[in-house]
């Protein structure tokens, strides 16, 4: 109850909201697992944890300022794409991409156009899929944080990174061993990645995050995390790349959303769960092949395809259950309503 009056308070609102917006990129609408998620990242770098709240806001008060519907605004699910959108650009075009680097004036202002344009761009592709009852979840920042990095390589008042190119698995070395740092770094790194954090204890972090508002969310994003390790590791993927996360954390974002987000957690979406987050291992190397020749990183292109394709069918799959984007809230709850539904009826 407390929590629900900061969320419809006249001047923290803003604050929940922002806060619900961080936690939204891996599905929590929790103020609380929003703020431990920040925490992750400031220990690994200010500078990302300030970007990360200055997306969030743009966007989510882009969206105030537009007078787009209310509850998803105060649902947080109007800055997620913002905050990632504001990550990537800085991530992508700072000298050292595990800490990034304080924005020019010029990136600055390009960072904030980004992220209200992903207000408009989340309103678009919702109404696109609202017939199909399937969410936009990071499409917007996929789309505009392709087209402004495009940008950056052709004006010179923003500099690339060297990070400003694409990154492919033929970028590591294949023959290094794995070991112990591999898996435990692989992991943690895994769920960092989700926001641009080359850190595992970040990563780390934010899996606490999550687990302070849904274990099933949590475990689930462990599970796709581990899977996209252990299969880059069983299919011979470069050692670097997998202890750098870089094959996981499209896998964990798929097991949490076909896990309990929007399927209803049964054995079955549990199976289908893996079944997206093993397919989606292997498809961040073929995109990022894919994209090498334009120069362009895979950001979470991967998660949304093989979540939209598993999605856009489950109506016609009897063995998993749809929960529609409007009535989702943690995997525990929806599971919960359903079991009430199938016992009425």
């Amino acid at each position: 109850m407390q929590l629900d009056h900061f969320r419809e308070h006249a001047s923290l609102g803003l604050v929940d909201w922002t806060f619900r917006g961080i936690g939204q990129v891996v599905f929590q609408n929790s103020p609380i697992s929003g703020a431990v998620i920040l925490f992750g990242l400031l220990v690994n770098s200010w500078i990302y944890a300030a970007i990360c709240i200055l997306g969030a806001v743009t966007s989510t008060l882009t969206a105030v300022i537009l007078q787009a519907d209310r509850s998803l605004i105060r649902d947080g699910l109007f800055g997620f794409n913002g905050a990632l959108v504001g990550l990537a650009l800085v991530a992508f075009t700072s000298e050292d991409f595990r800490v990034g680097a304080v924005p020019t004036p010029a990136m600055l202002f390009y960072l904030l156009c980004a992220s209200a344009f992903t207000t408009m761009a989340f309103a678009s592709i919702a109404a696109i899929l609202a017939p199909h009852k399937v969410a936009p979840l990071t499409m917007p920042f996929v789309l505009i944080g392709w087209l402004f990095l495009f940008v950056v390589l052709k004006f010179d008042a923003i500099d690339a990174g060297p990070m400003a190119k694409p990154i492919s698995p033929d970028q590591f070395s294949y023959e290094a061993p794995y070991n112990l740092t591999t898996w435990y770094m692989g992991i943690g790194t895994s769920i960092g990645q989700i926001f641009f954090q080359d850190n595992w204890i970040s990563g780390y972090i934010i899996l606490i995050g999550i687990i302070v508002h849904s274990r099933i969310a949590a475990g689930m994003a462990l599970l796709g995390a581990i899977i996209g390790t252990l299969v880059a590791a069983l299919y011979g993927g470069p050692e670097g790349a997998i202890r750098d996360g870089l094959f996981g954390y499209n896998s964990a974002l798929t097991a949490m959303a076909l896990g309990g987000v929007f399927l209803v957690f049964t054995w079955k979406s549990f199976v289908y769960a893996i079944f997206g987050a093993i397919v989606a291992t292997w498809l961040w190397a073929s995109v990022a092949i894919f994209l090498e020749p334009i120069g362009m990183p895979v950001l979470t292109s991967t998660f949304v395809i093989v979540t939209w394709v598993m999605l856009l069918g489950q109506y016609a799959f009897k063995a998993v259950v749809p929960v529609p984007p409007a009535q989702s809230t943690t995997p525990e709850e929806n599971r919960e309503r359903h079991l009430l539904q199938s016992q009425k009826i």
